[in-house]
C-alpha cells in the first residue's frame, strides 16, 4: 500500500499527522433521491481509518469480489489543530485548506448492511477506499460555501457539484462533529457527495477537478 501523506498544492509534504476520516452521508438532496434514501433530520456521520487513504493521483485499487463499488466525489477539508464542542470561529481557524477525495463504496455490501440495521465499515472503511488529493490552502478558497467540483470517467462528466447545494454547510458540518468527535491535526472531514454516483470497473481513467484550483488523472485497476 502507498504510504499516505498530506500533499500541498506546491507537492510539498504538510507537516501534519495521518488521522482519522469523519464522513458525511446524504448531504445533497438529489444523490439522497437517486439511492431513494430517507432525508436525514441532521448530519449523517461515520468514520474511516487512516488505512483507507491513500493518494488520488496514484492508480485506484478497488476490491475485485464484492460487487460494484461506486465512486463518490467530495470536497475533503483537512484540519490543522484540534477542536471540541468548536464555535464557528474555532472552526474556521481550524481549517488547513480544502481538497477531493473518493467515498469509495461497495454498494451491494452497503445495501445488505442497511437492510440489517448494521453498520457500513465493511461498504465504506476497506484499506484504499479513500483516495484523496493535495490540499488548497484556505486563504486560497475565500468562500466554502461556492466551490465546485466535478469527476470525469472516461472523458465523460458523472459527478459535477457545489458546495452551495449541501444540506449543510461545511462549517455547520465541522460544528456539528465537534460535538460529538474530537477532531485533532491531521483529521480529514469529507462533506458528502452529490448525484452520479455509479460503479468503476479496471481500466476506468478518472479525472477531477476542483473548482479552478487543480485537476487529478488517474485511472482504476
Amino acid at each position: 500500500m502507498d504510504h499516505y501523506k498530506h500533499i500541498g498544492n506546491d507537492g510539498k509534504v504538510i507537516p501534519l499527522p495521518v488521522g482519522k476520516v469523519v464522513c458525511v452521508g446524504r448531504n445533497y438532496l438529489k444523490h439522497i433521491q437517486e439511492l431513494n434514501n430517507e432525508v436525514p433530520s441532521e448530519p449523517l456521520l461515520f468514520m474511516k481509518p487512516a488505512t483507507a487513504l491513500c493518494p488520488l493521483h496514484q492508480p485506484i485499487v478497488i476490491p475485485k469480489d464484492k460487487g460494484p463499488c461506486h465512486n463518490e466525489l467530495e470536497v475533503a477539508v483537512l484540519i490543522k489543530e484540534t477542536i471540541t464542542r468548536a464555535s464557528i470561529k474555532e472552526v474556521k481557524e481550524a481549517i488547513w485548506g480544502l481538497g477531493l477525495g473518493l467515498d469509495l463504496t461497495l454498494r451491494d455490501v452497503q445495501s445488505k448492511l442497511k437492510a440489517k440495521d448494521q453498520p457500513w465499515e465493511r461498504a465504506k472503511a476497506f484499506d484504499r477506499s479513500c483516495p484523496v488529493s493535495q490540499f488548497i490552502e484556505k486563504q486560497h478558497v475565500p468562500d466554502y460555501t461556492n466551490v465546485a467540483f466535478s469527476l470525469r470517467v472516461g472523458g465523460d462528466i458523472r459527478q459535477q457539484g457545489n458546495t452551495q447545494h449541501m444540506m449543510y454547510s461545511i462549517i455547520e458540518l465541522i460544528v456539528e462533529i465537534s460535538n460529538h468527535f474530537t477532531l485533532v491535526a491531521g483529521d480529514i472531514v469529507m462533506t458528502g457527495t452529490p448525484e452520479g454516483v455509479g460503479p468503476l470497473f479496471a481500466e476506468d481513467h478518472l479525472e477531477v477537478t476542483l473548482d479552478n484550483h487543480f485537476a487529478v488523472r488517474t485511472f482504476v485497476v
